[in-house]
């Protein structure tokens, strides 16, 4: 076993977030201490108990702070990790009566738990004590006396006291800190990277137009006025270790209170937050009550769009620093790239000459500022890859020779300009159309451009857009760019916000996968097509409750239904049976597996003022149905899945192989001189010779597509069949 020298310095382990290892070197060399070899998420450093201490205290980078006490080769099993823990000299650190914790890390081919690997260690150094003539120490895993160390890798054990307790970047002044939120020791990382500190001595001033919490301006605010970070925390790890020198103790913690008291005076950095969120103006306000400097930060309820610059900000150079959304959620992005785009505008326009300092977990967003990057940090947030943006704001001053530089950095690219244009003549085309046919409810784009592989769909004043996933052979970076850009200039060339843009990714889809729940808003709204009134959900599903190149297949059932009885099987939201309700149908019988969509039937019919007396939904798998049905239809609308592996169905059903038997159950439900009405959404999709010879079958797939549709004839497949003279 290796044990560091007994002298009054420490060998040390300092950790912290991945990615700002070389800046915690060089802050633990300003705080006394002597920085060694820098390991992932963590930094060696020897150093005296006083620096110890400093460095738990001062630190604004390090998570914990370890005091390696023992390292050991050839650990692997838990017996060797065992007997290595009893070696330790335990009693100089752990004082009787003491209670301890061990956190453990890592793993090896026999120890694979880290409870498993904490209770092994939290054995030996009992049998060490023991074997000392100390007594037993009690365990308490949520607040210890001592909190121990171990990490074993590459059946390397190290060994050692956390003199930092609770993680350093807990402050204590955050309570609700909201979603996904920014850890403090990060946002200092990103002050740091973005040069505050020399900034805030020159007294440049600092604003985040997209505050939340305000962990960024509260860590502004400690780095300007000379506040050691944790200076409120009342107990930390070496408080309870038994070679704690509390004499130092007190001598830092005096130096830090009167350091902090004489640097919030000095300040007089003008430090603003905006955010648009009453909760998290709350939220912020009170974390810098609890970080005590309340007065050194302005704070105003102001969204982006509508953000000014204010009247005490006159300097000519300062900050502007902010962690927007990423948009981990598709459907987040439009909303997120229109934040971008006017973040990028209102930079340009409020504060030419400053230095904008952008964090983001999706720099495909940065690049909708607008502006280039001059310097780009990887860091990591939690487990997401992310990187800050340094950016020059061009001062308005500065001569036209820039305008080379600013066409580099156009804020949309050319294929966008061409997407817009082709945006702008499909609405050309259809505007007639439009007009004659009163329909609300059409597709207006439909991966017309081979770099911009989208469906975009137009319900009334919001859009549906869904993005064709790419294949393999595309580069997945360049097709979310194009969305991006797509994204930006939708809500302009349509007229919509970008709150009314809906984003999903449609995939090759097996089964009821179209059907799964995607969210649960509950956010439906009634649409009008034809005389129909539907309630339709662009954000819940990856359909919407209305297929829209159905639409005239709808109208026909509606037209052919006056006084007939009518069936509607794989029904969905039964969109095809208001049509026929409304159309004179006597009655009829929706089926369906999904209690869901037979809800949302339900009160499609309600919407519609139909009898629920007379017209039915009923849930079932449909072969079962038409086995066991004992009644007849004049008029059988039947859609059915090209594929479905349903639990809530007997067998799988593949449309290609299974429709005959699903046409001729069909059929024996049809009564003499009947329609039915069969519809597929298979591309290639061919009609069983022997369907042709039983029944009289007439192909109008071409009738069925309005123009919005027609540049994509193979959707769907439409036939009508019906029984032959004499059967």
């Amino acid at each position: 076993m290796t044990e560091p020298s007994h002298s009054n310095e420490l060998d040390l382990l300092v950790t912290c977030p991945k990615g700002i290892e070389g800046l915690l070197a060089e802050e633990l060399a300003r705080l006394g201490a002597t920085p060694g070899k820098t390991t992932v998420a963590g930094v060696y450093a020897r150093a005296s108990h006083a620096a110890a201490y400093r460095l738990c205290l001062w630190s604004r980078l390090a998570n914990r702070v370890i005091a390696v006490i023992a390292r050991e080769p050839m650990v692997d099993t838990a017996e060797q990790l065992r007997r290595a823990s009893t070696r330790v000299p335990w009693a100089r650190h752990i004082a009787p009566g003491k209670t301890i914790a061990v956190d453990f890390h890592g793993r090896s081919e026999h120890i694979r738990h880290t409870r498993f690997g904490a209770q092994t260690v939290k054995d030996g150094i009992v049998d060490g004590l023991a074997l000392a003539g100390h007594p037993r120490p009690n365990v308490d895993t949520q607040t210890p006396d001592v909190r121990l160390y171990a990490h074993l890798h590459r059946e390397n054990l190290t060994l050692g006291i956390d003199l930092s307790g609770e993680s350093l970047h807990r402050r204590g002044y955050r309570r609700d800190v909201g979603h996904a939120p920014l850890k403090e020791n990060l946002a200092a990382a990103l002050l740091m990277r973005a040069g505050w500190p020399e900034r805030a001595k020159a007294g440049e001033p600092l604003l985040d137009p997209l505050c939340g919490a305000g962990t960024l301006l509260i860590e502004a605010a400690l780095i300007a006025a000379d506040q050691a970070p944790n200076l409120h925390r009342k107990r930390f790890g070496f408080h309870g270790w038994a070679l704690f020198e509390p004499a130092v103790w007190q001598e830092l913690t005096r130096e830090a209170q009167a350091r902090a008291s004489i640097g919030r005076k000095r300040c007089k950095n003008p430090l603003f937050g905006f955010d648009q969120s009453p909760a998290a103006l709350a939220a912020a306000k009170a974390n810098a009550m609890r970080a005590g400097v309340p007065a050194l930060i302005t704070l105003s309820g102001q969204s982006l769009a509508t953000l000014e610059r204010p009247d005490a900000l006159t300097a000519e150079r300062g900050l502007l620093i902010t962690n927007p959304p990423y948009g981990e959620r598709l459907g987040e992005l439009p909303e997120l790239v229109q934040l971008y785009a006017t973040l990028g505008e209102k930079a340009k326009a409020l504060f030419p000459g400053w230095t904008l300092a952008l964090f983001t977990a999706n720099p495909d967003l940065g690049h909708r500022l607008g502006l280039r990057a001059h310097k780009q940090y990887a860091l990591k947030n939690g487990p997401l890859d992310a990187k800050l943006l340094l950016m020059h704001i061009a001062d308005a001053s500065q001569p036209a020779s820039d305008e080379g530089e600013k066409r580099k950095t156009p804020r949309v690219s050319e294929n966008a300009v061409m997407f817009a244009n082709r945006l702008k003549k499909n609405q050309k085309r259809l505007k007639k159309w439009l007009k004659q046919s009163g329909e609300t409810c059409y597709r207006l784009y439909d991966a017309d451009m081979p770099e911009f592989a989208l469906a975009i769909d137009v319900y009334g004043d919001r859009v549906h857009v869904q993005e064709y996933a790419p294949p393999r052979s595309v580069n997945a970076a360049q097709a979310q760019k194009r969305l991006f850009d797509a994204l930006e200039v939708l809500p302009e060339v349509l007229d919509v916000d970008s709150s009314q843009l809906y984003v999903k990714r449609r995939e090759r889809q097996t089964g009821s996968a179209q059907y799964q729940k995607r969210a649960a808003s509950g956010e439906r709204f009634e649409v009008q097509e034809g005389p129909a009134r539907l309630w339709v959900n662009l954000r819940d599903y990856l359909d919407t409750g209305l297929f829209l190149d159905h639409r005239p297949v709808r109208r026909m059932l509606g037209e052919m239904a006056q006084g007939k009885r009518f069936l509607n099987l794989f029904c969905y939201t039964a969109t095809a049976t208001v049509h026929a309700a409304l159309g004179g149908a006597s009655d009829s019988v929706s089926v369906d597996m999904s209690n869901t969509y037979l809800k949302w039937a339900q009160d499609n019919f309600a919407l519609n003022g139909l009898d629920p007396s007379r017209h039915r939904v009923m849930r079932d798998d449909c072969f079962h149905w038409l086995e066991t049905a004992g009644t007849t239809f004049d008029l059988i609308f039947m859609d059915p899945p090209t594929f479905s592996n349903s639990k809530k169905m007997r067998d799988t059903l593949d449309i290609q192989r299974d429709h005959p038997a699903l046409v001729d159950l069909a059929m024996a439900r049809l009564a003499p001189g009947g329609t039915l009405v069969f519809s597929n959404n298979q591309r290639r999709f061919v009609l069983d010779d022997a369907l042709f010879e039983r029944y009289e079958v007439e192909d109008i797939s071409a009738r069925t597509f309005d123009p919005d549709f027609q540049r994509r004839t193979n959707l769907h497949h439409v036939f009508l069949l019906r029984h032959k003279e004499g059967q």
